[in-house]
């Protein structure tokens, strides 16, 4: 499980990361890498979202593993 905790951090930096450049430079990120694949970017953005749900349901069973107080 520590491995989809790092995987899910990572995917979170990089949709805070894409939403800071489209809100600070009208810039999106994942749009210019797979525009030409609209699978891939929407895989993308999905990936992005369960991650957050699953840092917002699993926040207390994170800490335990990583033994946080």
């Amino acid at each position: 499980m520590r491995t989809l905790d790092v995987v899910v951090a990572i995917l979170l930096v990089v949709g805070g990361l894409n939403w800071g450049l489209v809100g600070l430079f009208n810039f999106d990120l994942v749009e210019t890498l797979f525009a030409s694949i609209p699978a891939v970017q929407q895989a993308v953005y999905v990936l992005v979202g369960l991650s957050a749900v699953y840092q917002i349901i699993g926040l207390k069973g994170i800490q335990t593993r990583w033994n946080v107080k």
